[in-house]
């Protein structure tokens, strides 16, 4: 079936062969290994044609927002496609614990005890330890999810001991007005004084800002499928 859709999807592979050009050429202007770093594709309301343009160039990891639009596409995806690797980048409702530790094998949005809790009850009952970075709000905004900063160092103890979570690192999203660089220097001083390698922040804007700030996941949507719908 030729459209609109079809001329978006051909244009994925080389602006996936773009992002990573840049991600070498970034690491190598800092003195970064590139293999340190993973590009996750964020297909958030992007559909399975998109998506597979994407692994045929060889990309396994990618990002969605909901659990929901995730559940009706992936599944199908992952059972065709070996070596995925699923990351959860946004909000986790309570409600959908079950369904998330099902699907997901990186979660990136936990931020608060009540969630901590239920993923640690979730996995025990499917047998499964996944990977999770505590969502920070660095810019203390009242409307976005993330831990208060002055509550970082807590709940991360709490996640290791209390939960017996596997705490992977930290993650952020700057407030849209502010230069990210503070905040991204910000999240690495959180993760350094917790012992904490893993850092994943930056998206299409600033994904090489981020780098040279030690992220080790950016999360890039725009930048290889285009505007969403």
């Amino acid at each position: 079936m030729s459209g609109p859709g079809e001329t978006v999807s051909s244009g994925i592979p080389s602006a996936l062969g773009e992002v990573r050009a840049r991600i070498s050429a970034k690491c190598k202007a800092v003195g970064r290994d590139p293999a340190t770093v993973t590009l996750i594709a964020v297909s958030k309301t992007h559909g399975a044609e998109s998506i597979e343009a994407a692994l045929s160039t060889g990309q396994r990891h990618f990002g969605e927002n909901r659990v929901q639009e995730a559940e009706a596409k992936w599944p199908e995806l992952r059972a065709k496609t070996p070596g995925l690797c699923l990351h959860l980048i946004g909000p986790l409702q309570t409600n959908k614990v079950t369904e998330a530790v099902t699907l997901f094998d990186v979660i990136h949005t936990l931020d608060r005890p009540k969630l901590a809790e239920k993923l640690a009850e979730e996995m025990v009952k499917q047998a499964r330890k996944i990977p999770c970075f505590i969502q920070v709000n660095t810019g203390r905004e009242a409307q976005k999810a993330g831990v208060d900063p002055a509550e970082a160092d807590a709940f991360i103890e709490s996640c290791r001991t209390t939960w017996k979570l596997d705490i992977a690192g930290l993650m952020c999203i700057p407030p849209v007005a502010d230069q990210p660089a503070p905040h991204f220097a910000f999240l690495r001083e959180i993760a350094k004084r917790n012992g904490l390698t893993q850092l994943s922040m930056g998206m299409s804007d600033d994904f090489e800002t981020a780098l040279a700030f030690g992220a080790t996941h950016v999360r890039v949507g725009s930048a290889i499928f285009g505007a969403r719908a």
